[in-house]
Parts: C-alpha cells; structure tokens; sequence
C-alpha cells in the first residue's frame, strides 16, 4: 500500500504543524476586568488583589480640575486656597474717599437747599406782587396832564413821575408817594404807601422824610427836573 504525501514528508524529517485551537465561542470569551471582580463588598479580584465597590468614591478617578491636592502637594490650577488675595488699599486712602464722599454730598445738599430758597422767595414775591395790584386798583393819584417831573433813585438808576404844582409840594413834604408796580409809578398818599410797603417792601419807589435835610433829595427842587448824572 502507497504511503500518503504525509507519511512520505513526516519521512523525510518534515513536522506535521500542530492543529489549530478552537475559537471560544461567544459566550466563552475572556471576561471583562470589571467581570472578575467578587460583586460583595470588600471582594477580591481574580489575582486576589482587594477591589473596592463599583460605587465606592475612592474607587472614582478624582475630576479633572477638581482642587483636589496632587500626589505632590501642590495645589490644582483651580485651587483658590493658594492663591495670593488682592492688597486692600491702605486705610488713609478709605477715609479720604469716605472724607470727598462726605464734602460732595454736603455741597449737594446746600445746592439743592438754595434752589428750594430761591423758588421759595420767587413764589413769595409773585403772592406779594398779585396781592399789591388788587390794593392799588383805584389808588393812584397820577395825572395825565401833569407836566413837572420830579426824578428820584430807585434800584440804582434815575427814575421820574410827572406831577403837578400841588402834587411835588406835597410829595416833598412826605404827604405823597411814589409805588412801583409793574413797571410804572404810581403817586399815591402816604397811608397807601405804607400799607403798599407792608404788603411788598421793595414797590416802595420814593418815601420823603420832611424832617430829613433837604441835602439829601437834591432832586426835590423843581429846578432839577433834568438830573446833571442822567445818561442820555
């Protein structure tokens, strides 16, 4: 009988190659590592090596950027326990500001306390002004005809009236007066006069003292009915 090519090759010193293993089949793979754990508490792996719960936080890898101290001891980028503090600025430099804060609240204040002052005055002095029209409506003296001006100061400038012979006399002797209201002059008596003072002060154009020295009102002579300080 004819020896097979095998036998022929094993004789001449050929090795037969070794059969093949067998695939695993699926469920005889090698387990996963996690697999080979012993699922109880305080278990072993399977090189006996002790292997903590699956849902023991030391088990966990720390998360990146955590703070958590390195195995060096230096702290994490993220670590604000090591970070240097901001300089707080030095205390002279607080109660300076605190000293400007003050001062400008202050002036503030007096600002807004003037204004109130000034709206006060300007509500007082419309109140006065109304309330001296309604008392002058029937009370000036003025004529139209009246051809001697008799010029007097008031608020700084030279002003005048037109009055008559009687009325300057009059007027120089202190019976008469001299309202201002409006803008115009009104010749009133002395009584209105005063009454018209008390009512609003400053609408007192002329009041004539007859005990004062005629120096004083160079402008009671007729003579004067044209000032020698009148601009033109």
């Amino acid at each position: 009988m004819t020896d097979s090519l095998r036998d022929q090759l094993l004789g001449l010193g050929f090795k037969a190659p070794a059969p093949a293993a067998p695939k695993p089949r699926r469920d005889e793979r090698r387990p996963r590592p996690d697999d080979r754990r012993d699922p109880r508490p305080g278990g072993r792996a399977a090189d006996g090596k002790a292997v903590a719960p699956r849902g023991d936080a030391a088990a966990r890898p720390q998360a990146r950027n955590s703070g958590a101290p390195r195995h060096d001891g230096k702290p994490r980028p993220n670590d604000r326990r090591g970070a240097p503090q901001g300089k707080r600025p030095p205390r002279e430099d607080i109660d300076l500001a605190k000293a400007f804060a003050i001062r400008a609240q202050r002036e503030k204040d007096e600002r807004i306390e003037a204004e109130r002052l000034k709206q006060e005055e300007a509500r007082l002095r419309r109140e006065a002004r109304a309330k001296l029209d309604v008392f002058l409506a029937d009370k000036s003296l003025n004529i139209k005809e009246a051809e001697i001006a008799r010029h007097f100061e008031y608020g700084g400038k030279i002003k005048r009236i037109h009055v008559d012979e009687a009325q300057l006399k009059a007027l120089n002797a202190g019976e008469l007066g001299v309202v201002q209201l409006n803008g115009r002059y009104l010749l009133v008596t002395a009584a209105v006069l005063a009454e018209a003072g008390a009512i609003f002060a400053p609408s007192v154009a002329l009041r004539i003292d007859p005990d004062a020295p005629a120096a004083d009102d160079p402008y009671s002579d007729p003579k004067y009915q044209v000032p020698d300080d009148l601009v033109w």
